[in-house]
């Protein structure tokens, strides 16, 4: 199967410029994917462009991850309702670091045939000045062709419109694809579906500038099967930086998918092949309640991205979590499992608590008096077990590791307590 075929058959291909697939199927190319860097980390809506540079590489050709150290200093208007907030320069270049790190989990910048490259736009956008950019970009666009723009026409009907600054964003990407195309021979940029106005104004002004084609592929825009926004929860964005979303989380993001997102996202973020995914469907099928195509499409992502160990430590706190044995995990382990809930550090004493003082003392209740009504409740458990005396005193050596408490308070909310001195 070649690229072209491979990407359609993943459902990867929402639309591509005219004679892609033949081009892609007799020449090797360069193509680009661009990366905001509003963020100090990538998250999973980052995944499907950055596989589809390894998808590029392993077909053969050269992929460029471009970090926008230039234009995120202005903001993409495309899919936004309102204007952006601005970040400084030294916000976007400490994003950009930390975008670098996570890249490198995908692409291979080290082969000899076909490296991948990582370039930052603000080499060649923060040098150019306002008559360059407007000479050499601003005189190859009508206005008329950038109010046809879908994002831009919203935002012009909207309440707040749309600056200047965003306005010219297009024309800055557009230069991009210019620059990587003098640089490196880039003729493919390939990104969501809300870019294809953005990747069309590079592709003319390729053709403009130096009478060269070039070429555009756009991936659809994630939703889930409910048509929630895809890689949100709860807690929010589901980072790839694992000390923004532990290892743990990532895996249970991809564990917990519906049933109806499974196969679909194993085609989108996995290496599997139809082979292997038309077996995990099958079987699925067959024991829905054994969340095969789930586990998989959990173990492969996580392994892409975390490492196979980081798949293992989420396998065996999820497996001892289940069984209920709070008091059989580490620290660390309960860390990770309970990054978010709420948590406070109380001072160890050596004779210990009963526990409604312990209680009202970690805000788990109000007061010893509430503490009482949902102990002889049956509300609340401590590291695994069930509470069932007000006056049961506990010390530091019945925390974990001598270190934490777990509490928790009817069936679903968590606390953590940390003794410290």
């Amino acid at each position: 199967m070649d690229l072209y075929d491979e990407l359609a058959w993943r459902g990867m291909v929402y639309d591509a410029t005219e004679g892609l697939r033949d081009v892609l199927a007799r020449e090797t190319l360069t193509g680009y994917a661009g990366f905001d860097p509003t963020a100090a980390s990538l998250h999973v809506g980052h995944l499907l462009p950055a596989l589809s540079l390894a998808r590029l590489q392993r077909h053969g050709h050269s992929p460029i991850a471009i970090v926008g150290g230039g234009t995120g200093l202005i903001g993409d208007p495309s899919g936004k309702s309102v204007e952006r907030t601005l970040l400084t320069v030294e916000q976007v270049e400490s994003n950009v670091a930390g975008i670098r790190g996570q890249l490198s989990r995908f692409l291979d910048f080290d082969t000899p045939s076909h490296p991948a490259r990582l370039v930052n736009n603000a080499d060649w956008l923060t040098r150019m000045s306002a008559m360059e950019f407007l000479r050499d970009v601003g005189k190859f666009f009508t206005v008329n062709a950038m109010l046809a723009k879908e994002s831009v026409k919203r935002r012009i009907e909207s309440e707040d419109g749309i600056s200047y600054t965003e306005f010219s964003y297009s024309l800055l990407q557009a230069y991009d694809f210019l620059m990587l195309h003098d640089r490196y021979g880039c003729t493919l940029q390939v990104g969501g579906s809300d870019q294809w106005g953005n990747i069309v104004a590079g592709i003319d002004l390729i053709r403009r500038v130096r009478a060269a084609k070039a070429h555009g592929l756009v991936m659809p825009l994630l939703t889930t099967s409910s048509g929630a926004k895809f890689g949100k929860t709860e807690g929010g964005a589901v980072w790839l930086d694992p000390e923004l979303t532990s290892p743990y989380e990532f895996y249970q993001f991809w564990f917990n998918a519906d049933d109806r997102d499974a196969a679909r996202y194993l085609k989108f973020f996995t290496f599997l092949d139809e082979a292997a995914i038309s077996v995990l469907e099958a079987a699925s099928a067959k024991e829905p309640e054994k969340r095969h195509a789930q586990r998989e499409l959990a173990r492969e992502v996580t392994r892409l991205v975390h490492g196979a160990t980081a798949v293992q430590e989420a396998e065996t706190a999820a497996e001892k979590l289940f069984k209920g044995d709070l008091s059989a995990m580490s620290v660390a382990e309960l860390l990770q499992i309970f990054p978010n809930v709420p948590s406070c550090d109380l001072a160890s004493v050596a004779t210990g608590w009963l526990v409604p003082e312990l209680l009202a003392a970690a805000g788990v209740a109000s007061s010893k008096s509430e503490a009482v009504r949902l102990v002889k409740g049956g509300g609340i458990s401590l590291n695994g077990r069930r509470i069932a005396d007000e006056k049961e005193r506990v010390t530091r050596e019945h925390a974990i590791e001598g270190r934490l408490f777990v509490i928790r308070k009817g069936k679903k909310d968590n606390f953590l307590v940390r003794l410290i001195g």
